[in-house]
């Protein structure tokens, strides 16, 4: 069983019905039913065309739905006409599809949860058990997200920013259960990039490739958090950083500087760096510069430049620099903890540490801020 191949294959299928007359979530939903058919009878009797049988299993299920409808009897006599489904360009309805999934009108969570499984192809099972909650919970998140998009046309223009957003939050939600959401968010990123080849979206997949290249680095045999400054860099993915270093070259040669490039531009100098007092603090600094307006002066993107600068520059230019973000920032402690250690006021750094951990959302970040905090009071004895 190819699921791969099945997954791929959801956002065509479901565009097909669209065209036919099918309004978004009755043709989701038929295709999720359609996918499990599949799962059980592909194995021992695959289709010569995966597609063309998806499209007329979901077809039927959506045709037995409206059938139990008055309602919807004269849009199914309307359009019982329709071309075949190889007469419909797939990579269209899948671009139309990344845009509705991602409509503003939907709350992040929701955005995520419908793109995984209307573009991913995912179950809801399969989301629940990532997000670690209740299938019902995810049940009705998406059946809430679907209802509120119900309204909306396939054909209208999306924001491509806003689809960008979903598909990071997807990464940055990393992996649990029997799925890989990081391993995801860059499958239908790259999906995405062969779609549109828009300078960006080579950004954002430069991006998680970079980051991702560092992900066995990241966390000790004992699940402990390894920050950057410790982490084994011969366990890093130099394929990956330098299929990620590639791909942000070719974006930024288009001169289009959005700010996932520039992001990705940070992440590619540290995975440069053979170790940390080799990194090129002053270019990162230079580069946060860049990305400062790009972000609308982004309270975290200035937090982060408030390391780089203490890095480059020394400690105390680092809490000069952080003076300018409010300390109601995420991380803002943990930050201030560093650069006050570096600077020797190791009491403070201490008190900001331990302040730290009790805003920590995760328990392995938890766990090493306490850490650093019994650190730091021990070294100021």
């Amino acid at each position: 069983m190819n699921e791969p191949l099945l997954r791929e294959l959801v956002p065509a299928v479901i565009g097909v019905l669209v065209r036919r007359g099918a309004d978004f979530a009755s043709a989701e939903d038929a295709v999720q039913e359609a996918l499990i058919r599949a799962l059980k009878l592909w194995p021992d009797d695959p289709p010569r065309d995966p597609k063309a049988w998806l499209v007329a299993a979901a077809w039927h299920k959506f045709v037995d739905a409206a059938r139990s409808e008055a309602s919807r009897r004269d849009r199914e006599l309307a359009v019982q006409d329709e071309p075949p489904a190889g007469a419909v360009p797939g990579a269209d309805d899948t671009l139309r599809l990344y845009f509705l999934c991602a409509h503003p009108s939907l709350p992040p969570a929701a955005a995520v949860a419908l793109t995984l499984r209307a573009v991913g192809g995912l179950t809801t099972r399969q989301i629940a058990l990532a997000y670690l909650v209740p299938e019902a919970t995810m049940a009705q998140r998406i059946s809430r997200a679907k209802r509120r998009i119900a309204g909306q046309s396939l054909d209208r223009p999306g924001d491509l920013g806003t689809v960008l957003r979903v598909l990071y939050l997807v990464f940055n939600e990393g992996y649990s259960g029997d799925v890989d959401l990081a391993a995801e968010a860059i499958r239908l990123t790259r999906q995405l990039f062969a779609l549109t080849r828009e300078p960006e979206v080579a950004g954002l997949l430069a991006l998680m490739l970079l980051h991702h290249a560092r992900r066995a680095s990241r966390t000790g045999d004992d699940g402990r958090l390894v920050p950057l400054s410790e982490q084994d860099r011969s366990r890093w993915d130099t394929a990956l950083i330098a299929e990620g270093v590639e791909i942000l070259q070719a974006a930024l040669a288009h001169d289009r500087l959005g700010e996932y490039q520039a992001q990705a531009a940070i992440a590619a100098l540290h995975a440069d760096a053979r170790t940390t007092e080799s990194t090129d603090w002053v270019q990162i600094v230079e580069w946060y510069d860049e990305l400062l307006p790009l972000t609308g002066d982004s309270p975290v993107v200035r937090l982060n430049r408030a390391v780089a600068v203490g890095e480059a520059d020394g400690p105390r230019a680092g809490l000069a620099a952080l003076g300018g973000v409010d300390p109601a920032v995420p991380r803002y402690a943990a930050v201030a903890a560093h650069l006050h250690e570096r600077a020797g006021d190791l009491a403070r750094a201490a008190d900001l540490y331990a302040e730290a951990s009790r805003a920590a959302t995760s328990v392995p970040e938890r766990d090493h801020l306490t850490r650093q905090a019994a650190r730091a009071r021990h070294r100021g004895r």
